[in-house]
């Protein structure tokens, strides 16, 4: 799936007056020149707050980026593979604040690149902006579930995917169907399967900075307010 369709498509708003009480995903974009989608208005990306810190933003950077020997051919501009190497060594990470890197744009060079003794490579500062993704220990969120298991529910928030446990979903006994991908209360009959949208907190995180995929949020929709949609519209 593209990834634009996971930032900015992929939560549904549940009751409009319900919207600011849960951080979400922008729900438009618009194309970028490489076919990738940034928000239409970038003043609008993460307009709801948590303690005064966007979920998304972006800002400017600059690092360095490794280009092989094997790049460079005569007649060819070093410039022709920034755009590639950057979102390869930038996208995808967190950094040191736990910010997710969605996407980078707008690369330029800074200067001239260096040649290290004993490797061929080129080694360029580049300038660019990036989109980034943020959440908060203990703020509420909107997402959809993306994938069901033993333990639980996989919840899409965003470009990022984290684990709402069996025994953080309802207050009462669980029962997991993995025939149709269900996991349902046994006395009440609240039910959440894949597509289903679901608010609830942020419990814990532990990123992993080296390697992204092994990092580790842990949610919780037991609290009042929290849940699958109709659970919400059920309790107003």
């Amino acid at each position: 799936m593209p990834i634009a369709e996971h930032i900015f498509a992929s939560v549904a708003l549940i009751p409009e007056r319900q919207v600011a009480e849960a951080r979400t995903s922008p729900p438009e974009a618009q194309p970028m020149k490489d076919g990738r989608d940034i928000p239409p208005v970038l003043a609008n990306l993460g307009e709801v707050c948590f303690g005064g810190k966007k979920m998304y933003s972006i800002v400017e950077r600059q690092d360095t980026i490794r280009i092989p020997a094997e790049y460079i051919r005569e007649g060819q501009s070093l410039v022709d593979h920034i755009d590639s190497l950057a979102n390869d060594a930038f996208e995808g990470r967190f950094d040191i604040d736990e910010n997710y890197t969605v996407l980078t744009f707008d690369h330029k060079p800074v200067g001239r690149g260096k040649i290290i003794h004993g490797d061929g490579a080129i080694y360029q500062a580049v300038s660019f902006k990036a989109l980034l993704f943020n959440m908060e220990n203990n703020e509420v969120v909107d997402g959809y579930v993306s994938d069901v298991s033993e333990y639980g529910a996989f919840v899409r928030i965003g470009p990022v995917e984290a684990l709402l446990h069996k025994s953080q979903i309802l207050d009462e006994p669980i029962q997991v169907n993995m025939g149709i991908r269900r996991i349902e209360g046994a006395q009440s009959g609240k039910h959440i399967e894949e597509g289903s949208h679901v608010r609830s907190r942020v419990v814990s995180k532990a990123i992993n900075q080296n390697d992204p995929r092994a990092s580790k949020i842990g949610l919780n929709c037991k609290m009042d307010g929290l849940g699958a949609a109709g659970w919400i519209k059920e309790n107003e």
